[in-house]
């Protein structure tokens, strides 16, 4: 592309890069503008950006990169970053659903416009994004030791700071806005632990169902309707005998997911507490698409690059399957229609891994990143009481001390 005086403007790369040490944690993000025909690099930029989490990190580095093409009147752009999420968002495959993600695509989409030039948008392996990935960590060591981040024997851009939209108007007028992407919930003004409660919370009995095949071998089980094993069944009926020697006479109800593992686990303990069994489609356990029936070594031989996106961010589904981040919506309708159902009661919640850890997440107002600190074994009971003002108490977690030698 040549610009009106016939000049010909050059082709570049932005790669770009960001990282939290902690997920949110002390955070940081490194970019850097590359020519297309000889790779030599142009332009490196890098900063600390106090506490964030990896998608707000490299986002930033995002934005960053593309200030910086701005200033050097590129003829195209192509930006390669290692984060599966940012370039599929911002090809616009996929949604940016995340209210706090929505100002940092917008900053971005706003460079983009500036450029005025065709921008592609392309996914490479971390490996292949070494020299930005390891901005971010010297912007995030130099944030640590209290010193800013500066570029050695690098002149910036003259303009860098006052690059000209294609409106007319100066786009990097105003400074990097960062909005961390999974902050927690607002902290409740009353913790029912420190403070008298205003009425009696809603209790939820968490009962993850029994072994299954799949289980016993540690394969992903989502949407699969595995039956119980013998073992799964045994673990059901000692459940059952635990749950009538404390809950008899106070469990107003058994909800469970629809999936077999679930009801079949769900029909011993209700009998035994006396109740009956009523099914809630929304505690049903992730839709783990082509990583179901796989173990994780099979996942990450087969879909090693989906796998790690996946790991990487709640928002990212498997191929043809359910994110983390939806799971949480549907698992969020489900409590809110328990505690409209049973205020002050006792309900006792048969469902899966994860709807499970959600939940106890969602008490604890803890980030996405918390589900992998879990831990949740077959037929183990957790125990939230949902206050009506808000606060939420987490009682018990994984107790398999009904379980003995099973």
């Amino acid at each position: 592309m040549t610009d009106r005086s016939g000049t010909e403007r050059p082709r570049l790369i932005v790669e770009a890069d960001g990282g939290s040490r902690g997920n949110p944690g002390p955070a940081g993000y490194g970019a850097l503008v590359r020519d297309a025909a000889s790779g030599q690099i142009l332009h490196e930029v890098a900063a600390g950006i106090g506490r964030a989490t990896n998608n707000v990190a490299e986002y930033s580095g995002l934005i960053a990169g593309l200030r910086a093409a701005v200033a050097l009147a590129p003829g195209s752009i192509e930006v390669r970053m290692d984060s599966k999420l940012v370039i599929e968002q911002m090809a616009g495959r996929w949604q940016v659903k995340h209210p706090a993600m929505k100002p940092l695509a917008e900053q971005a989409r706003v460079a983009v416009r500036a450029l005025g030039v065709p921008v592609r948008w392309t996914w490479v392996p971390r490996e292949r994004n070494r020299d930005a990935d390891r901005l971010a960590n010297e912007a995030m060591d130099a944030a640590a030791r209290g010193e800013l981040w500066r570029a050695e024997g690098m002149a910036a851009p003259a303009d860098l700071q006052a690059a000209p939209a294609v409106d007319g108007t100066l786009f990097d007028a105003e400074p990097l806005q960062l909005v961390p992407a999974e902050a927690p919930e607002a902290a409740p003004s009353r913790r029912s632990g420190w403070m008298a409660p205003t009425a009696d919370p809603t209790t939820t009995v968490l009962l993850r169902h029994g072994q299954t095949p799949l289980s016993a071998e540690k394969r992903f089980s989502g949407r699969g309707d595995a039956r119980l094993t013998e073992l799964g069944r045994r673990q059901a009926a000692v459940t059952a005998v635990a749950l009538a020697g404390t809950h008899s006479g106070t469990v107003a109800a058994v909800v469970a997911s629809p999936l077999t593992r679930a009801q079949e686990t769900a029909a011993v303990v209700a009998q035994a507490l006396g109740v009956p069994v009523t099914t809630d489609d929304d505690l049903v356990e992730t839709d783990f698409g082509a990583f179901e029936g796989l173990t994780f070594a099979e996942a990450h031989e087969r879909f090693p690059d989906a796998l790690a996106a996946w790991l990487a961010d709640d928002t990212i589904a498997p191929p043809g399957g359910e994110s983390f981040a939806d799971t949480a919506v549907r698992v969020t309708r489900a409590r809110d229609r328990l505690r409209e159902a049973y205020p002050g009661g006792t309900v006792l919640v048969v469902s899966h891994v994860t709807p499970i850890k959600q939940l106890v997440r969602l008490a604890l107002a803890a980030p996405p990143s918390a589900l992998y600190a879990l831990h949740l074994d077959l037929c183990s009971l957790s125990l939230v009481d949902w206050y009506p003002d808000g606060p939420a108490v987490v009682r018990g977690f994984n107790d398999v001390g009904h379980l003995g030698a099973l």
